[in-house]
């Protein structure tokens, strides 16, 4: 099942997103964009093709594409920023497995596209989609296409050059204190920034998957459940922090010095400490973020904004209120002073330089001097059911809680709260919650599947 929403267009490599689709996508992207796009990808098996057939959609549509190879997400809007080009797109899958792949694209303001203008992009191509391709139009077997494609080469090390720069992250501080990190990569776009990025910081680097030819050696998400060979790792080492992102390289994962996986959701609130603590000011997360989010705010005096799923939601919210930084909770970090959208390479830098500027010096120390919250995520893949009858469902199942529709039903109360949605890049509802204890979490999510389960079999 082909699956379109404001993160892109994600499906199976083999019979959904195929060379065929990716070139109708790239010919309409750049009939409505019309210029110089940037192209790059994040590795997975299948992507040079894709990639050959965006760019030969690009040249169809008379624009002109310009070859950035593997590259992090964020990189590529990044460049389309800092070469004023018409538009980016990115051949990825994001978090989803290797046998997925997908296209994210980015508008001429390096960030992604906003729903209605997805919508317009999607209403184009469905117009054309099943437009046979002409025998001339055929992609050759070397990839090559018209139009005169380009290269862009120093589009990494214009990225490493942004971090490098924010008078935010303590370079000085981090190559003083000269942390061993191990780097895992799940050998994607991550391979080819963050050890490069962590060593110019000082950093005394242990690479773990970073062979962009090699697959994926483990689960695509950095959730605790897929980290066992870099929490091992860490130890074996010797090392200070662990440090794991999915493949396209938008989000990262911290393992502390014991090497232990503390939670993606402590990604965003370490790093949004970091910048706080030298930059005040409105800080935005989405609907299924922690709490520890709302505690920041408190302790800074600074407000706190919630939006729907969906990193452009994010990044629209944070121009809308001039944020200080932002993201979501699966480790995703927006620090605007580089790049507005989610970026592993960012938030491994404002991770470093947390560690170097706090008195504990380990990522643990970060990690405690929060207030400790139980959070459980599951998602279940259910035919039939609706947004609306997920929302009645979780209604029934949880009277006494406040809900809020913002995105799905997320059910809050004082101590605790369980959120529910349709995921817009795979064919699943996804469920989290988050509470004081993780046996009270885990009961919240247990009812909530049980219901959204109930309302989908009497669809």
């Amino acid at each position: 099942m082909l699956i379109r929403s404001v993160s892109g267009v994600r499906g199976l490599t083999a019979d959904e997103v195929t060379p065929r689709l990716a070139r109708a996508y790239g010919r309409a992207f750049a009939g409505l964009y019309p210029g110089e796009i940037a192209v790059g990808w994040d590795s997975r098996a299948g992507g040079e093709d894709l990639v050959a057939a965006v760019a030969a959609g690009i040249s169809d549509a008379g624009g002109r594409p310009l070859e950035i190879g593997i590259a992090p997400t964020p990189t590529v809007g990044i460049a389309v920023r800092r070469h004023s080009l018409a538009g980016g797109v990115v051949v990825t899958a994001s978090h989803n497995p290797e046998e997925y792949n997908g296209l994210k694209f980015f508008s001429s303001r390096g960030v992604f596209l906003e729903g209605h203008e997805v919508e317009r992009l999607f209403e184009t191509v469905d117009g054309r989609v099943g437009r046979p391709v002409e025998e001339g139009d055929a992609v050759g077997a070397d990839g090559a296409v018209g139009g005169g494609a380009g290269r862009l080469d120093s589009a990494v090390d214009e990225h490493i050059a942004l971090v490098l720069a924010s008078d935010v992250i303590d370079t000085a501080a981090v190559a003083s204190a000269g942390p061993r990190v191990v780097v895992d990569a799940v050998n994607g776009a991550g391979s080819v920034i963050l050890p490069e990025l962590l060593r110019r910081m000082g950093c005394d680097v242990v690479e773990l998957n970073t062979d962009v030819s090699g697959g994926f050696p483990r689960g695509a998400e950095p959730i605790p459940s897929h980290l066992g060979g870099l929490c091992a790792a860490v130890v074996d080492e010797s090392a200070d922090v662990g440090l794991a992102c999915d493949p396209d390289a938008d989000r990262l994962a911290i393992v502390d010095e014991t090497g232990r996986a503390v939670g993606e959701e402590y990604t965003l609130s370490i790093a949004t400490r970091v910048v706080l603590e030298k930059k005040p000011g409105p800080i935005v997360a989405n609907a299924s973020t922690s709490r520890m989010m709302d505690d920041l705010a408190l302790e800074f005096g600074v407000p706190l904004h919630r939006t729907p799923i969906g990193e452009i939601n994010v990044v629209a919210k944070m121009m809308e209120v001039g944020a200080v930084a932002g993201g979501e909770g699966n480790g995703g970090v927006i620090f605007p002073d580089v790049h507005p959208g989610r970026d592993s390479a960012t938030a491994a830098a404002l991770i470093v330089a947390g560690m170097a500027a706090s008195p504990a010096g380990t990522p643990s120390g970060l990690v405690d001097a929060f207030t400790r919250y139980s959070s459980v995520k599951s998602k279940v893949r259910l035919g039939g059911i609706t947004r609306e009858a997920i929302v009645e469902a979780m209604r029934a199942a949880f009277p006494d809680g406040e809900l809020d529709r913002t995105d799905g039903a997320k059910i809050a109360w004082p101590d605790r709260w369980i959120h529910a949605r349709m995921s817009g890049t795979e064919p699943v509802v996804r469920v989290i919650s988050e509470a004081a204890s993780e046996g009270d979490a885990q009961k919240l999510v247990e009812t909530a599947v049980s219901a959204v389960t109930r309302a989908a079999e009497g669809a």
